[in-house]
């Protein structure tokens, strides 16, 4: 979504692109139809004195250094085939590595294990790499490079990949070894606010995850600040400052906020997997034709009446990080309608919700607000 220059928003567009799911647990994007797309919003705001990229964070690709050329799909942060290779180093205790270096469980959500996964799995991508042309990144890296030429990334976004190290803001050897990611194919790391070149002559000056981006337009700047945003999943940041928060047994995760200079500022996150994707699918499978059926209840909360329902399409993170729960309502009986079922999803995401911000509390204290925004909000 875009706004034109001003005081005030004069313009803003949206484009939806909708994910395949190539076989169970999978989960993709076309490249070029998301470059076109993000290239169709910059042409409607017209002439604009600045532009910044928030991207998905995790999201990830591989694509040819010289012709600039997609190598693959994109894989969905919420794409879990790395699953069992990741469950395998948990078995050799490789997790407490991660955690020590990247703040990181090893979960399929990282871009790491998936980048290593395309040089394995894909013969283009591999051959591209023998050559000396391959680059791997998230899709910030990839649009940038796409419409500056710049093959960058920023500290927010490498932050989320489980190959940057968190107390160097660089990207880390060992870690890059791990997963069997070279870390020439990288891009480079750069702060969230700066110089990431030019798109027909307009100067790209900040780049940074879509999280991160909603903490910091929240107005989010002193440490126990949060927000969440319900869009895709649901996700809470809380805001801890210059020092790198430590959360080891709580599921809560460090991450870089952002990075502007040389000052790099640190929240804690915490996630639900599922939350606009779960009324997407459940629109899907025919539970409603409408939103505005399931945007108001005539009943009793669903759960007063016996009636859950977990979230866990995608699995289970903060604090769980359980890859292998499934999504399933408790509670059904011969009287139980659609709009119940719908009624209880809703439900379950809030309660999800509720659970990631007592975990955050329980460690941070409570903050004075709780920001809210996302699509699901509505």
């Amino acid at each position: 979504m875009l706004a034109g220059a001003g005081t005030a928003p004069q313009l803003s567009l949206a484009l939806r692109n909708a994910p395949q799911h190539p076989r169970p647990g999978w989960v993709e994007q076309a490249p070029l139809e998301l470059l076109s797309k993000v290239e169709a919003c910059l042409q409607a705001a017209g002439r604009v004195q600045a532009i910044g990229i928030a991207n998905q964070g995790e999201s990830c690709l591989a694509w040819d250094a010289r012709s600039g050329e997609p190598l693959s799909p994109v894989i969905v942060w919420q794409d879990d085939r790395t699953a069992q290779q990741l469950a395998a180093l948990r078995a050799e205790g490789v997790q407490a590595l991660t955690l020590e270096r990247a703040g990181l469980p090893l979960d399929c959500y990282f871009s790491a294990s998936k980048l290593g996964w395309l040089l394995r799995n894909d013969a283009g991508v591999a051959r591209a790499h023998r050559a000396g042309r391959l680059r791997l990144g998230t899709t910030d890296a990839f649009f940038l490079d796409r419409l500056t030429g710049q093959f960058v990334t920023d500290a927010s976004t490498a932050s989320r990949t489980s190959l940057m190290n968190l107390a160097s803001g660089a990207w880390d050897p060992t870690l890059c070894a791990l997963f069997g990611v070279p870390m020439e194919c990288l891009p480079a790391i750069r702060p969230t606010v700066g110089d990431f070149g030019l798109y027909r002559g307009i100067p790209v000056t900040a780049s940074i995850v879509d999280q991160q981006a909603a903490l910091y337009g929240h107005g989010c700047r002193a440490a126990g600040d949060a927000k969440i945003t319900f869009g895709t999943g649901a996700f809470a940041l809380a805001l801890t400052g210059a020092q790198i928060p430590r959360a080891p047994t709580s599921g809560l995760l460090p991450t870089v906020a952002w990075q502007i200079g040389a000052e790099r500022s640190y929240a804690l996150d915490g996630g639900v997997y599922d939350a606009g994707s779960a009324v997407e699918w459940a629109g899907r499978i025919g539970l409603y034709t409408d939103l505005s059926e399931i945007t108001a209840f005539g009943a009793a909360p669903a759960i007063a009446r016996g009636l859950a329902f977990v979230p866990a399409l995608s699995g289970l993170a903060c604090p769980h990080w359980d890859r292998s729960a499934a999504a399933l309502w408790v509670g059904m009986n011969a009287a139980t309608t659609r709009q119940d079922l719908c009624q209880a999803l809703l439900e379950g995401i809030a309660l999800r919700t509720a659970q990631v911000v007592r975990v955050m509390d329980g460690h941070i204290g409570a903050a004075v607000r709780l920001r809210i925004d996302g699509g699901l909000a509505r």
